[in-house]
């Protein structure tokens, strides 16, 4: 559309400016009182004596003229163009010049300007003495001034051939380019959109698709990308989750199942079970049914989101740890306390904080030895928390995060492996970091950094 657009505005432009010169060249002109003197006279009916008739032609120009009675007398060598009523009238009554298209007697096409004329007065041209008397009659006439279009014509014609084919040949090229381009700048979009169908499909979230170049749809290509490859990594840790979840509660329901057959056939045959060795067996079940209720909490703090918890944007984290401590003075009743805690706001879910914090003072508690100092501080937004246990050994380090893993030298005591996944997945959601380390002179040493800010005084 628009290089048919384009083609068929440049046509009218030619075309005004031709047809516009065309009618200069003709509203300018006003033939001599001698010429229209001639004319009248032929038209009249009187024939030269001798010599040649002046004749005038101006570039290619013809004219007529039109008297008051309607006749109409041709210059010397022109074609006739029959004049409208308007224009025979002219000659009486007046009236402004006349711009018109016309076809001549012979079928020429010509632009004419008609306008009224004012002869003068009083007998034959100055050459009369060439032409028979009467004199010439007197009163206004209309002339007429035309000009072949002919030429105009066929340029145009050429023009619009050159244009036509232009246009053909734009819109086609138009057409091929749009395609070409279309297909390209889509051949990504259907990349992504077969890996989408795929995903949805068969939920193989292992698909990526090809990134080319940094524009939009590669921007949108690598957003998949990295979306596809955190869901695989959520679903991954679903699964570990679940197996391990299994593991972990394989060896209690062995156990307790274990104890309820031991009173089930004590009961079923009639042969009673000491009563000490009862006492010990119900102690053991209510053990591990405390063993599985904590799992299970873990296990639903571990997996609940942040998004889903209650958010606040100013948890004073100070008193957040001073609860903590309090806990673990009630839980070692013969550990030593030494806390400094100074006042720091933090954005994140508040509950998720609090189980954080809690579980980093139980680790501390748990393998502290009798008597032993834990150490808290809270300085900027930094929590540490140093006990004067044995430590970790270097190569457990990296794992003490990971879900449900327990060192073998601290299997032995109560505990899911998950309170540090807990912490860890807390302080992630809340922006932080948090790591453990073999504190100098002895002892762990747990650091916990969360972005904040002082509480206004």
């Amino acid at each position: 559309m628009a290089v048919a657009v384009a083609a068929a505005v440049c046509w009218l432009l030619v075309r005004g400016e031709m047809r516009g010169r065309i009618a200069d060249s003709i509203t300018h002109l006003r033939p001599p009182a001698q010429q229209v003197g001639f004319a009248l006279w032929d038209c009249a009916g009187h024939g030269r004596k001798e010599g040649p008739r002046p004749d005038w032609d101006p570039s290619g120009r013809s004219w007529q003229v039109v008297t008051a009675d309607g006749s109409v007398c041709v210059a010397s060598g022109s074609a006739l163009v029959t004049p409208t009523a308007r224009e025979r009238a002219m000659a009486v009554s007046g009236g402004a010049p006349v711009l018109r298209d016309a076809v001549t007697t012979d079928g020429t096409s010509v632009l004419v300007y008609t306008f009224r004329y004012e002869p003068r007065p009083g007998g034959p041209p100055k050459d009369a003495a060439q032409f028979a008397e009467p004199p010439l009659p007197e009163g206004p006439v209309t002339v007429s001034v035309f000009r072949s279009t002919a030429e105009m014509d066929k340029t145009l014609d050429i023009l619009a051939l050159v244009f036509g084919s232009v246009c053909v040949l734009g819109v086609l090229g138009a057409a091929v380019a749009g395609l070409w381009l279309a297909r390209t700048a889509l051949r990504p979009v259907e990349r992504l959109t077969r890996a989408v169908e795929h995903v949805a499909r068969t939920e193989d979230l292992s698909v990526t698709i090809p990134v080319e170049g940094e524009d939009e749809i590669a921007r949108l290509s690598r957003s998949f990308n990295t979306m596809t490859a955190a869901l695989s990594s959520s679903q991954e840790r679903q699964r570990r989750l679940v197996a391990d979840a299994g593991h972990e509660l394989r060896t209690p329901l062995t156990s307790l199942r274990t104890n309820i057959d031991l009173l089930l056939r004590s009961e079923n045959t009639g042969r009673a079970i000491e009563p000490s060795a009862k006492r010990r067996l119900l102690a053991n079940v209510k053990e591990q049914f405390e063993e599985m209720s904590s799992l299970i909490g873990d296990l639903l703090e571990l997996s609940r989101k942040a998004e889903n918890g209650e958010l606040s944007s100013g948890i004073d984290l100070h008193e957040v740890a001073a609860s903590a401590v309090e806990r673990a003075r009630r839980r070692g009743p013969g550990l030593r306390f030494d806390v400094g805690l100074e006042p720091w706001q933090v954005h994140g879910d508040a509950r998720g904080l609090q189980r954080a914090a809690v579980n980093v003072l139980d680790n501390a508690v748990k393998f502290s030895p009798p008597g032993g100092l834990v150490t808290v501080r809270l300085t900027g937004g930094v929590l540490t928390v140093r006990d004067e246990g044995p430590g970790i050994p270097e190569d457990e380090l990296p794992h003490v995060f990971e879900r449900f893993w327990r060192s073998p030298s601290a299997r032995s005591l109560p505990g899911s492996g998950l309170g540090l996944a807990i912490v860890a997945q807390a302080v992630r959601d809340a922006g932080g970091r948090v790591t453990i380390e073999n504190a100098p002179g002895g002892g762990t040493l747990a650091t916990v950094e969360l972005p904040g800010t002082p509480p206004l005084a």
